[in-house]
């Protein structure tokens, strides 16, 4: 099964220059954790919830003059839509992460795909790769 038949494809981006506060209400509107940072239409970064925390609440950032920029993680995870869900489930167990976004063959994003999608369908797999995920933190 291709990555493709399982990934969500609504996934919305920020610029790079998305005030903190207004990046955090996307998230709570969109009811995600997670936001892909997009400049000039390719992929920048990205910004987690857990971001906004660490880096920005706990790490004393002016929150109002705070940009996408400022917080997010700049090593991005990313598969092709054409790859099976098998070796995207490897990839995502060896980079230790919980989402992978998705690109087109021209590396434009076209979705992501969370562990919770991945388990749907690949029950077995998913569990080890979670198990593995939580082990390495």
């Amino acid at each position: 099964m291709k990555v493709s038949e399982i990934m969500t494809t609504n996934v919305e981006c920020v610029s790079p220059d998305t005030g903190i506060i207004d990046l955090a209400r996307k998230m709570k509107t969109l009811d995600v954790g997670f936001i892909p940072v997009c400049e000039n239409d390719r992929l920048a970064g990205t910004v987690t919830d857990r971001d906004i925390v660490l880096r920005g609440v706990a790490g004393v950032r002016n929150l109002s003059t705070c940009k996408a920029r400022d917080l997010m993680t700049n090593q991005i995870a990313w598969c092709f839509e054409d790859e099976d869900v098998k070796d995207v489930t490897q990839k995502m167990r060896d980079e230790e992460v919980r989402r992978m976004l998705i690109l087109s063959k021209d590396k434009r994003l076209v979705g992501v795909v969370s562990l919770g999608d991945i388990s749907k369908v690949e029950e077995k797999e998913s569990g080890k790769t979670l198990k593995d995920i939580a082990e390495a933190a």
